[in-house]
C-alpha cells in the first residue's frame, strides 16, 4: 500500500503524516534523543517537519538543524514566524535567525503563526520580499480562520498562501463546518497540529477512548495511530505530531499505510460528533 501523501498547490507532495516539534529544545539533556528521534522519523518517511520561532525561543529550531544536518535535501521544513516579527526588517531579521538555527539557507514553508497587530498586506509583502531573497520557498499561516482567510484573499499576493495549519483531533472537528471546506475549495491543504490531542487534558479522552481502544485492538495497532489515520483521511489534511520515543515515532510513520473503512469512520463519529454549526477556532 502507497504511503499517504498530501499536494500543496505549487504541485509540492509531502507525506500526510510529518512531525511536530513544540516542547522540543526545552532541556539539553533531551537535545540528543530529539534529534534521534526527529532523524529516525526522517528515515521512515515522515520527511516534513514543523517547527517554530516560538518553540523553546529558538530551542526547537536548533534540534531540528541538528536533527536535518547532511539530510537537508531529504526534509521539507516548515517554520513559523511570530506575528510580531510578520512584517518589513523583522520579518527578514526574524527568518535570518531561523535560518541559522536550523543551519540552512532556506526554508521550505514560512507560516505566521498566527494572526496580530500588523496588518496581513505588509506579512505577504514581507513574505514575498523573502522568496525574492531565496530565503523562503513558500509561505501561509497558522491559526487562521475562515474570515481571515477570506480577507487575505483579497489581499494583493494573499492567494499565494500554501496551506492554514491549525489544531484538529477528533475531540476538536470544528474546522470542519466551514473552515476545511473552505480551504477545499481553494484547493489549499491543511495542517492539523495536536492531532492526539497533545495540548490540554483531551489526549486520555481521544487515546483512551473505548471505540479507539476497540479499533486499535482489531487492527492491532495502537490508538494513536488510529486517531492519526482518522485525522489524514481527507487528501487534504497534513498531521504533525510529535515524537521522541522511539517506539512513538515508529507507531507515527506506520500510520501513513493505515486507512480507516466506512464502517470504523462512523463508530468514530458516533464516538466524537462533529458539531453542526459554525464554532470558534480551537487554539492552544
Amino acid at each position: 500500500m502507497n504511503a499517504k501523501t498530501v499536494e500543496f498547490p505549487n504541485g509540492t507532495r509531502v507525506p500526510a503524516v510529518g512531525q511536530g516539534t513544540w516542547f522540543m529544545g526545552e532541556r539539553e539533556s533531551a537535545f540528543r534523543s530529539e534529534v534521534n528521534a526527529l532523524q529516525q522519523g526522517i528515515d521512515l518517511g515522515m520527511t516534513l517537519i514543523d517547527t517554530a520561532e516560538m518553540y523553546a525561543d529558538g530551542g526547537a529550531e536548533r534540534v531540528v538543524g541538528e536533527a536535518i544536518a547532511g539530510r537537508r535535501d531529504k526534509v521539507y521544513l516548515v517554520s513559523k514566524v511570530y506575528p510580531q516579527n510578520a512584517g518589513g526588517a523583522r520579518a527578514v531579521k526574524a527568518c535570518e535567525q531561523s535560518l541559522h538555527r536550523l543551519k540552512t539557507d532556506c526554508i521550505d514553508l514560512y507560516l505566521l503563526h498566527w494572526r496580530g497587530s500588523i496588518p496581513l498586506e505588509e506579512t505577504v509583502l514581507a513574505m514575498e520580499l523573502l522568496q525574492k531573497a531565496g530565503k523562503i520557498r513558500q509561505w501561509g499561516v497558522s491559526n487562521l480562520d475562515t474570515h481571515d482567510l477570506d480577507e487575505l484573499w483579497q489581499v494583493q499576493g494573499g492567494q499565494k498562501c500554501m496551506t492554514d495549519q491549525v489544531l484538529y483531533h477528533a475531540a476538536s472537528r470544528g474546522i470542519e463546518h466551514q473552515l476545511l471546506p473552505w480551504c477545499r475549495d481553494h484547493e489549499m491543504p491543511i495542517m492539523a497540529y495536536c492531532p492526539l490531542a497533545q495540548a490540554g487534558n483531551l489526549r486520555q479522552e481521544v487515546l483512551h477512548h473505548p471505540i479507539m481502544q476497540q479499533l486499535a485492538r482489531a487492527r492491532n495497532v495502537s490508538s494513536a495511530q488510529i486517531a492519526l489515520a482518522w485525522v489524514t483521511r481527507f487528501d487534504n489534511v497534513i498531521a504533525i505530531p510529535k515524537a521522541v520515543q522511539p517506539d512513538h515515532v515508529k507507531e507515527n510513520a506506520a500510520a501513513l499505510n493505515l486507512r480507516l473503512n466506512a464502517h470504523e469512520l462512523a463508530l468514530i463519529d458516533q464516538a466524537f460528533p462533529a458539531p453542526n454549526q459554525k464554532t470558534p477556532l480551537d487554539i492552544v
